[in-house]
């Protein structure tokens, strides 16, 4: 996109080089096309800020365009064309002046030789061709005043030609190469149907009325016919200029229509009740597909074009603004829930690290629902912050079932040395030592699962099943280790 900026600025500079008065057309459309380009990757450059920001946890809050320095040389041009048509039009109008003051004075000796009593008719015929010729060279006058003077023009050269009463000769010679010129001029607009560029060809027809103006009558019975013919072709040019423009305009009022319809859409995204980060998400995706659809659109009429882009930018901007106010206040809650399961690590550590394991179980117990009861935190740290948590009570509750086996031991010994069948019972506490292990595992294990997902409860219903099961068990085994006390008793 870079190339095709610059390559527009050039494009731009080679115009400067032309009269602008020819080039005004071709300005406004390089510079459409530049700002069509510009806008979209500021809009492509900003979407990637944000993502940017995305992929480290944060939100994009501001965001200041890059300079442009293609943009930099387009103004830079742009203000040196203004320059050059505010020069050029005031050189016009002081041009224009002075035409209009040389053919006053033309008129004036026309309207004088026009009035006569007596004149000198091939004197003043000669004179009146010099006056005509003068009067062709002299450039256009200001425009309230042209349809004036070349009226005066016209009746003064009727006029003339009617009082010196030239013969009949030099007369139909005149009339006979005004009649080819405008014969000429006619043939030229009926061309112009043939020309599918409706604005050149426009153009081009007023040209050809402005030479038709400046050229003199035509005998008086074909003065109708001929300029007929004329109007005719102009008719035809100017329902199709009219055509196009109406087209345009209409193209113009749909292109409105459907911005209003965008723009309803917008508004119909309600922000109070976007209350979690996938809806805002889902809602971003909405208003990125508005926008995108909205660049799809050309331009609305000028008189709308302007306020129904603010009205647009100022629901996006509205958008945007709340959204990253949400994930900015998300953001605060994560912070401190990341500190509240910082400060619980360092209390299991703190538990960890003591010799009372059995007196503190229940505090490392009480810590592991405490955890549950935190909400989330930035996903960049949930992971290390579970398996440094559940890591350190694992080790605990490890080190304390290496405690419990000691305590057990013990009894067996003693219980191995009271009992005549040492081999059935010791078989007996080692299952039921066992299943102990495995309940007291288990119980401590579901703590992690409870409410963490729909799976995870599944996962817990399977286990507390497996529990209860083992439980049975661990009764029948009691009951039977009970029953070899007894018999030692008896």
């Amino acid at each position: 996109m870079e190339n095709e900026k610059q390559s527009l600025v050039e494009e731009l500079r080679g115009l400067l080089e032309q009269n602008v008065s020819d080039v005004k057309e071709q300005v406004e459309q390089v510079k459409s096309r530049f700002y069509r380009v510009y806008h979209q990757e500021l809009e492509e450059a900003k979407k990637a800020a944000e993502e940017a920001a995305q992929k480290v946890g944060e939100t994009l809050t501001e965001w200041v365009p890059p300079i442009d320095e293609a943009e930099q040389q387009l103004r830079e041009l742009l203000n040196e064309y203004k320059q050059k048509r505010q020069e050029m039009a005031k050189q016009q109008e002081e041009e224009m002046a002075q035409n209009l003051l040389r053919k006053e004075n033309i008129l004036s000796q026309m309207k004088e030789m026009s009035q006569a009593e007596s004149a000198d008719v091939m004197g003043n015929l000669q004179k009146m061709r010099d006056l005509q010729a003068e009067w062709k060279t002299i450039g256009q006058v200001p425009p309230q005043k042209a349809q004036e003077i070349w009226k005066q023009y016209q009746l003064y050269q009727e006029q003339f030609y009617d009082l010196v009463k030239i013969n009949i000769e030099l007369r139909d010679l005149d009339f006979k190469k005004n009649l080819e010129a405008k014969t000429l001029l006619c043939e030229a607009a009926e061309k112009l149907q043939e020309n599918e560029n409706i604005v050149e060809a426009g153009r081009a027809l007023q040209q050809l009325h402005n030479e038709w103006s400046e050229i003199g009558p035509v005998a008086r019975e074909l003065r109708e016919d001929l300029w007929n013919r004329f109007k005719a072709a102009s008719t035809v040019i100017n329902k199709r200029h009219q055509a196009y423009f109406d087209s345009l305009h209409a193209q113009e009022q749909e292109n409105l229509e459907k911005k209003q319809a965008l723009i309803e859409r917008l508004k119909e995204i309600d922000l109070t009740q976007i209350t979690t980060a996938k809806q805002w998400n889902d809602a971003q995706q909405t208003v990125q597909s508005i926008q995108e659809e909205w660049r799809t659109i050309g331009f609305a009429p000028k008189k709308h074009n302007q306020s129904i882009y603010e009205e647009y930018r100022n629901l996006c901007n509205a958008f945007y603004k709340a959204r990253t106010a949400y994930f900015k206040e998300r953001r605060d809650e994560q912070n401190e829930n990341l500190k509240a399961k910082r400060s619980l690590i360092d209390r299991a550590s703190e538990i960890l690290g003591s010799e009372e394991w059995q007196e503190r179980a229940d505090e490392m117990r009480n810590l592991q629902k405490e955890w549950k009861t935190i909400g989330a935190v930035a996903h960049k740290f949930s992971d290390e912050l579970w398996q440094q948590f559940t890591t350190i009570c694992d080790q605990f509750f490890e080190k304390k079932r290496g405690l419990d086996k000691s305590v057990r031991t013990e009894r067996e010994k003693e219980r191995t040395d009271k009992t005549i069948q040492s081999g059935d019972m010791n078989r007996l506490v080692r299952l039921y030592e066992t299943l102990q292990q495995e309940i007291k595992t288990a119980e401590n294990n579901i703590l992690f699962f409870t409410g963490k997902s729909q799976s995870g409860n599944r996962i817990v219903e399977d286990m507390r099943k497996k529990i209860d099961k083992q439980k049975e068990q661990l009764k029948e085994i009691e009951d039977k280790i009970n029953a070899l006390d007894n018999e030692e008793d008896a």
